[in-house]
């Protein structure tokens, strides 16, 4: 991510935050917020950039965000985490798969064993869907972990994969 693509990456991750859906933070993120929470670790961007136009010009547009960091310190910050972000025009159209599996691919060459989310919520079921095909496994819940914008509560599931062969 550039540091002129920051603002971008954050305006997307507030506009999910305010859908409620997927993400559990209740307001808008801070520059300051965002900064601790998604820039932690290492961010990346997808940019769509128009065949017309070099990629030094205006014609780029971030349509696809993601984080890597360890999700645990010392001991067991072999265990990477990592989140994600799609424009809502793009969703369903594969971009989540790729980021994922750029994703693992990026955690294997840093040397982290495995990838675990902490709270995906049952509802979710795009997101659910997505990283049990890539391998991932459920290996928790935490009961009515997640209270909805409209005050329902349901599960937050925690997901795990190995990245060692075994």
């Amino acid at each position: 991510m550039r540091p002129q693509e920051v603002e971008t990456v954050r305006a997307m991750l507030n506009q999910v935050v305010q859908v409620g859906v997927s993400y559990p933070q209740s307001e808008p993120l801070t520059v300051d917020a965002f900064t601790t929470y998604w820039l932690k670790g290492e961010a990346f961007v997808v940019r769509l950039i128009d065949d017309a136009v070099t990629a030094q010009s205006t014609g780029e547009k971030v349509v696809g965000a993601f984080y890597l960091k360890p999700n645990f310190p010392g001991r067991c910050s072999h265990i990477a985490n990592a989140g994600f972000i799609v424009a809502p025009e793009l969703q369903g159209q594969g971009l989540g798969r790729w980021m994922g599996e750029t994703m693992l691919q990026l955690a294997r060459d840093r040397s982290y064993r495995a990838v675990m989310y902490n709270l995906v919520f049952e509802t979710n079921v795009p997101s659910l869907k997505l990283w049990e095909s890539l391998g991932f496994k459920e290996i928790g819940r935490i009961p009515a972990g997640v209270c909805l914008p409209d005050g329902q509560y349901v599960d937050a599931v925690m997901l795990y994969r190995s990245l060692v062969a075994s």
